[in-house]
């Protein structure tokens, strides 16, 4: 290379460097006028004591808080500790939808004498691999509907709707639940096109405000309902009472998240907060809400019962008092009890915190009211929040549901890494975001299979935990089958803490009521 050559180099190296260095005089001279605006908003500023005691270094008290949602889960909270679900749930979930390798090394790291951990009993002579069958079918609505809907499926995908969930996150759980042969449930926002693209089995929820088969004023409207039951893959109907993550209050969802797609669906104005009422205001007692249910039913020829939180319980004795005085036929196909901890979407503290039972409590109490009455064969029991894992599900089972929902566990599947964002329309992996710069994250076909894999995985290995126990499938498991760790960290059978009852006659005197 001659000299020539070299000294153009030289010389552009030069120039570039000058630009560069005007560049960082330039950026550094911005940075120095942003910093000191940035100081004089926040001295002049009242709404925040930080801010203003510690200028431009308070604001990062306000950042920190906000990543710590994100950082804390990675670096700092141990695999059991986190709320609500922790490192440990979490990582089962990722494995089963990868469909890899769930087996650990070294022993559990979970601690056997936390106080409401249950452990399950292993038999002697587990069931042999030829001896286990599927899951027994079970049929709801069975002498009641015109089209009673049968299935073995025991894991299915809870009530998320259109609108919490973004269109590439339904269009995959539907896609998924198909292939899996389970149902999912549309949550109180309508029917999409998006739940019918899979082919899946539907459970259509009537919330509170009546979104997708209500009419111009907001009512029932039974043309509407006709329309929705003429889809062969609507299986039931459920009215919502009232979802785990606000008992009393209807469903919130934020403008923002209210596009030209949703409104439509769901026959509401674009970019306004879908604030659903606490309440039907059609009925305001048992009666009425078993005329509902019976309408319901009528109308669209298919199985329909309620969905609620579980409080107060002197009610469910005067339902089921009124349905002993009317005839079985009159009683809901099924019940659907949401635990007070369930809940993917917005809600107030308040309510999410500290209103409504546990399904530890509940499922309990409603399978053994039920069974009181005589009415537990013809009322099938659905049951959710944060079942997500196989002891868990195997639990709710061996306490007398009949089927599992499945919320959040779902959404792993899906890819959610709980950053908290469900309310905000800025989930960073496109679950429950209508943004489309989000949303391209989420490929439905992708996270279909990773559905599918999920669901599969579950069967099996609550299947292995039915097996373990000396049972042939999962629906043969019973309160004798578990045990629960007491206050004094002792394991003590849950058939003494729960036992099962027997159909006997209960009148109001039982409960004390003169």
């Amino acid at each position: 290379m001659d000299l020539q050559a070299v000294a153009a180099i030289h010389a552009f190296a030069l120039k570039v460097l000058q630009v560069f260095a005007m560049l960082f005089a330039f950026g550094l001279v911005l940075l120095v006028l942003y910093v000191v605006y940035l100081y004089l908003s926040d001295v002049s500023q009242t709404k925040q004591a930080i801010r203003r005691n510690f200028p431009v270094l308070g604001r990062f008290r306000y950042q920190f808080e906000h990543l710590g949602e994100f950082f804390r889960q990675y670096f700092f909270a141990l695999d059991r500790e986190e709320m609500p679900f922790n490192r440990a749930q979490r990582s089962w979930v990722y494995r089963a939808a990868k469909n890899v390798d769930s087996t650990l090394a070294f022993g559990s790291t979970r601690p056997l004498n936390q106080p409401g951990d249950i452990l399950f009993l292993n038999h002697p002579f587990p069931t042999l691999a030829k001896d286990a069958v599927p899951p027994r079918e079970v049929t709801v609505g069975e002498g009641a509907a015109r089209i009673p809907y049968t299935t073995r499926a025991i894991f299915n995908i809870s009530g998320m709707s259109f609108g919490a969930l973004s269109v590439p996150a339904v269009t995959a759980l539907s896609r998924g639940a198909d292939r899996a042969g389970i149902w999912m449930n549309t949550g109180e926002g309508g029917l999409s096109s998006h739940h019918l693209s899979g082919g899946c089995d539907i459970v259509f929820q009537i919330g509170t405000a009546k979104y997708g088969v209500r009419d111009d004023d907001g009512n029932l409207s039974d043309e509407k309902l006709r329309q929705v039951a003429a889809y062969k893959q609507v299986r039931m109907f459920e009215l919502k009472l009232s979802q785990g993550a606000k008992p009393g209050k209807g469903g919130i969802l934020p403008g923002i998240k209210v596009t030209e797609e949703i409104a439509q669906v769901r026959g509401i104005p674009v970019g306004v907060d879908s604030i659903s009422p606490n309440g039907h205001p059609e009925f305001r007692d048992v009666d009425g809400l078993l005329d509902m249910i019976g309408h319901i039913r009528e109308v669209t020829g298919k199985p329909t019962g309620f969905k609620c939180v579980i409080g107060t319980s002197n009610w469910l004795h005067e339902l089921c008092e009124s349905i002993q005085r009317r005839g079985v036929e009159s009683a809901p196909d099924f019940i659907t009890i949401d635990s007070a901890d369930g809940g993917s979407g917005a809600a107030p503290q308040s309510l999410m915190d500290y209103m409504g039972l546990p399904l530890n409590r509940s499922l309990p109490l409603v399978v053994d009211l039920l069974s009181q009455y005589g009415l537990r064969d013809r009322i099938k029991i659905i049951c959710a929040g944060k079942l997500l894992t196989p002891s868990m599900v195997a639990w709710a089972l061996a306490m007398g549901a009949d089927f599992i929902n499945c919320g959040r566990g779902f959404m792993f599947a899906l890819g959610c890494i709980q950053a908290m964002q469900c309310n905000k329309n800025t989930c960073p992996t496109g679950v429950t975001t209508h943004n489309p710069d989000l949303q391209q994250g989420l490929d439905p076909m992708d996270k279909a299979e990773r559905v599918y894999n999920y669901a599969r995985n579950m069967e099996y290995e609550v299947g292995t935990i039915a097996h373990s126990c000396g049972v042939p499938e999962p629906r043969m498991l019973c309160r004798s089958h578990v045990e629960v760790i007491n206050e004094r960290g002792v394991p003590v059978p849950l058939s003494d803490l729960v036992p099962d009852v027997q159909p006997k006659s209960v009148i109001a005197s039982d409960r004390g009521i003169q």
